[in-house]
């Protein structure tokens, strides 16, 4: 399922998240002006590999920079179809999430779900030596802000119906619960598996529970503008 649009305006532009897909875009232009070696190396070290986290002489000698990759590989991303659903979901849902914290608390709340979502990456796969990047850790915290935030909203969804194509109105909590569910039942299927880091599962775990747990905190006496 394909969301297109929920029916819920925003109030307010939504400068943030416009300027979040436009600096994931732009670092993905200059990902395609890379070689393929200077590519491989800008991956490795902005990208999370969480075997560095547990690497007693990495984090003697690195300390807190280790911490950059959380953030910086929020922006970056693997190819155009990753780079086109994280954005797809990040316009569709974060003008709202947006709305309700406002410009700059959205800003950090992005980020540190997103850092969050890596860090369950990392401790999910201790001995993983791939790099990680994407920015649906990040993402999936603003679905689990919107889900509690608004959970009477529905979203237009293009469903595959054989051959066909047909637009079903999903209640929010139904596409945003199942879209949960199966990240949930694959990352549980990942544990312990090799060769299944492929996908970051966790993170978007990570960050869809702390996007759920923080968007009260951000938001303060903010309330939900579709109840």
């Amino acid at each position: 399922m394909i969301p297109l649009h929920d029916d819920i305006p925003s109030r307010r532009y939504p400068v943030v998240t416009r300027l979040l897909v436009a600096a994931s875009v732009l670092a993905f232009v200059y990902e395609l002006s890379l070689g393929t070696r200077e590519l491989r190396v800008l991956v490795h070290v902005l990208g999370v590999v969480p075997a560095r986290y547990f690497h007693p002489e990495q984090l003697r000698a690195f300390g807190w920079v280790l911490a950059v990759p959380l953030v910086t590989s929020i922006f970056l991303h693997g190819g155009w179809l990753h780079l086109l659903s994280n954005m797809l979901y990040l316009w569709i849902f974060g003008d709202n999430v947006e709305d309700r914290l406002g410009h700059g608390r959205f800003l950090l709340f992005y980020l540190l779900v997103g850092m969050i979502g890596n860090a369950a990456h990392i401790v999910a796969n201790p001995a993983s030596q791939v790099p990680a990047i994407g920015a649906s850790g990040a993402i999936a915290g603003v679905l689990g802000a919107y889900l509690l935030s608004f959970p009477r909203a529905r979203v237009a969804t293009l469903v595959p119906l054989g051959v066909f194509l047909t637009v079903v109105q999903v209640p929010a909590v139904l596409f945003l619960f199942g879209w949960f569910l199966l990240q949930l039942a694959n990352g549980v299927a990942s544990l312990g598996v090799p060769g299944t880091q492929q996908v970051a599962w966790w993170a978007h775990i990570g960050g869809f529970l702390s996007g759920a747990l923080l968007v009260g905190v951000f938001a303060g006496q903010r309330r939900a503008l579709y109840w």
